[in-house]
């Protein structure tokens, strides 16, 4: 039987151009018109000793600026209250969660952590729980608007020691790639760690990475729109499918190809599955995250292969992207909610099927951890790595898992053992140039890069005949 790249070139019966059903796509006259800026060199008279003080000096031209970002995620680190799909008692009522009350399977959870995890927080201080989200004081607005790229923040998002605060005052600016990326890029503890779409190449990114940064010197903030410091979008690893999104059809047609058969794929085909056929294409993106295996005196030396502190790793570039129906939602597993050894846990997962409302095929990164769990409660665990008392310094998984879920405000048997997990993390940065974007082969065909049963079909849909080809896909 001929493969499908084949049948194309020898059946000429498929009717791939078509007419030209595709919409003026002019994505150039969606995007907004940058203000213009006010240099800001010689405004600053009074000293300026600390973060909170340069925050306070802001205030003054900016008086309603605090205020704003401390009703965002950014700041509160906690979503809407939403219902929260999901199994297990805790999901009967909607709440408001975020990554400053979830478990993950990265460095498991900010709780008991807040010194380390909080050094992207976008905020002064934040050493522990009674953090106090209401002192405008507590704002940091130089993470999003440092122009000098010297700021540097430490432990509890506090300004390092070294940093300059009256020359990074006077840089500011238009929030840049480096403002949002030395938070987001370095996710999970190092660059390109978490993501597999976000990583510091962006900064000076290569047009075949990602056209519209390095062919456009396109701004994250010009997709991410903010409207008084709320910016659209949100991750999946913290949010359930609530909440203002940003999508390829803000600046973009709906059927934006010429081409008759590329504009049938878009109801069902997301724009980055095609367009994004790659993650983590330059820098080396972590896959898998053992906890289990910290501890132990090794001669490895490679940090990405085996640390001491926190286990093994795999880690990989070029990576083809694992590919799910998502409809926009997901599941959210919440602290407590019950585990199953055998078939380990999902932490989120992508809902959608095949056919489905609003579930298109949409590329993921799939993070695969190995964690601690509670044995008798059948829970999973919050561990104190950070910390005197950290398992980074006492290597003493008994008394880390209980200082770090009593801070969480779980159970704790006493009883442990490290259980397999699954993170979901949909690919949308690091878009492709068009001539570097998936072509028809490179999903039907032979060894393509589909499993199309485990969507939903009973094979290749392109595999019939030529006439049912010319049907939705």
């Amino acid at each position: 039987m001929l493969t499908l790249a084949t049948s194309i070139i020898f059946t000429g019966q498929l009717d791939w151009s078509g007419p030209d059903n595709a919409s003026k796509d002019q994505p150039q006259l969606h995007l907004r018109v940058s203000r213009s800026h006010t240099d800001h060199h010689g405004f600053y008279k009074q000293a300026l000793k600390d973060g909170p003080s340069v925050t306070r000096a802001c205030l003054e031209c900016h008086p309603n600026a605090a205020q704003e970002v401390m009703h965002t995620r950014h700041f509160t680190w906690l979503g809407d209250t939403t219902p929260i799909p999901g199994n297990g008692p805790n999901h009967t009522l909607p709440q408001r969660i975020g990554k400053r009350n979830l478990v993950n399977n990265f460095c498991l959870s900010v709780e008991s952590n807040w010194p380390r995890c909080t050094n992207c927080h976008a905020g002064y201080g934040w050493v522990d729980a009674s953090f106090d989200f209401s002192n405008s004081s507590n704002v940091d607005c130089l993470i999003c608007h440092d122009g000098s790229g010297s700021y540097v923040k430490a432990s509890g998002g506090l300004p390092a020691a070294n940093v300059n605060l009256l020359a990074v005052a006077e840089s500011v600016g238009r929030p840049t790639r480096a403002n949002c990326g030395s938070c987001h890029f370095a996710g999970g503890g190092g660059d390109a760690v978490k993501h597999g779409d976000l990583d510091a190449t962006l900064n000076f990114p290569h047009p075949r990475n990602d056209v519209h940064m390095g062919r456009a010197n396109f701004a994250c903030i010009d997709c991410h729109r903010a409207q008084k410091h709320k910016i659209p979008g949100q991750g999946m690893s913290v949010a359930v499918g609530e909440g203002q999104r940003v999508s390829c059809t803000d600046c973009h047609a709906a059927q934006p190809h010429n081409n008759a058969r590329l504009n049938q794929h878009t109801s069902v085909v997301a724009c980055a599955t095609c367009h994004i056929p790659w993650l983590a294409p330059d820098s080396p993106t972590k896959l898998v995250w053992d906890w289990s295996t910290a501890g132990r005196e090794t001669s490895e030396k490679d940090p990405h292969v085996y640390m001491k502190e926190k286990g093994s790793f795999v880690y990989q570039s070029h990576v083809i992207p694992e590919y799910y129906w998502y409809d926009g939602r997901s599941e959210r597993y919440l602290k407590g909610d019950p585990v199953d050894a055998s078939r380990g846990v999902d932490i989120n997962r992508p809902l959608g099927v095949r056919g489905s409302k609003g579930s298109m095929l949409m590329p993921f990164k799939v993070h695969r951890g190995k964690q601690p769990f509670d044995t008798e409660n059948d829970i999973l665990l919050v561990a104190q790595t950070y910390g005197e008392q950290g398992y980074w310094k006492t290597f003493d998984w008994m008394q880390s898992l209980r200082l770090g879920s009593a801070a969480a405000g779980l159970p704790f048997s006493g009883k442990y053992d490290f259980i397999a997990t699954r993170m979901y993390w949909p690919i949308s940065h690091m878009v492709a140039p068009a001539e570097r974007a998936l072509g028809c082969v490179d999903c039907h065909s032979d060894g393509g890069r589909l499993d199309w049963q485990a969507l939903g079909y009973d094979t290749d849909p392109a595999l019939r005949s030529p006439l049912a080809m010319r049907g939705a896909p």
